[in-house]
């Protein structure tokens, strides 16, 4: 898949600029997708994830949406809110960072096996320096999965995102990943019909 799409500066622009950190202070311990979707994403992890992976889960909250029975050697929680990776049990450690503001993970080089962002992309202000550290940490072949539905608080999406359909939406994906050296992308629409729409891409790193 090829997006390459242009990135100004104005892309990451949001109605909301206010402090990322307070936007999410208060506890939201509820499903973000749907009962479907989250079924689509469970089966699409069981099928990619290797056995016994070093996990990172970006923009995580009360649940990851991991198989149960997906054996992992560990699953790093990355959050805004204590509260919501507190709760949610297949996180062995995790930490609160603002990606916005800084956008270097404090993990060493090829660190994890594969790393997922679901239902949180749209929020990156800062998405090309977080993909280039997001390779940085990965493992020669890791994976990256981005998961994404139609659901979103409008306000603190950047302008890019809210100005493109589902599929546009896909490419914008792929260009970050793409523009962060990492190969094999690809869109896959996992959930439709009557429930949440759910669309994932993938990419890996060479080796």
């Amino acid at each position: 898949m090829t997006g390459l799409l242009d990135l100004p500066a104005a892309a990451f622009a949001r109605r909301d600029n206010g402090d990322d950190l307070d936007f999410y202070a208060p506890p939201r311990l509820v499903a973000h997708i749907d009962e479907g979707a989250t079924a689509a994403l469970t089966r699409y992890y069981a099928e990619t994830i290797p056995r016994d992976a070093v996990v990172l889960d970006l923009m995580s909250s009360w649940v990851s949406h991991l198989p149960p029975d997906l054996s992992t050697r560990e699953v790093i929680g990355h959050g805004m809110n204590a509260t919501e990776l507190d709760a949610n049990p297949r996180l062995d450690r995790w930490f609160i960072q603002d990606l916005n503001r800084d956008p270097v993970l404090p993990l060493s080089n090829a660190a994890v096996d594969a790393v997922l962002c679901c239902v949180g992309v749209q929020y990156l202000t800062r998405p090309l320096e977080l993909f280039a550290d997001v390779r940085r940490v990965l493992r020669p072949g890791g994976r990256v999965i981005i998961s994404y539905s139609n659901r979103c608080f409008p306000t603190k999406a950047v302008h890019i995102w809210m100005s493109l359909d589902e599929a546009g939406q896909a490419g914008l994906v792929a260009t970050y990943l793409e523009r962060s050296g990492l190969i094999s992308i690809v869109a896959d629409r996992l959930a439709d019909g009557a429930g949440d729409p759910l669309v994932v891409v993938t990419g890996a790193t060479p080796g």
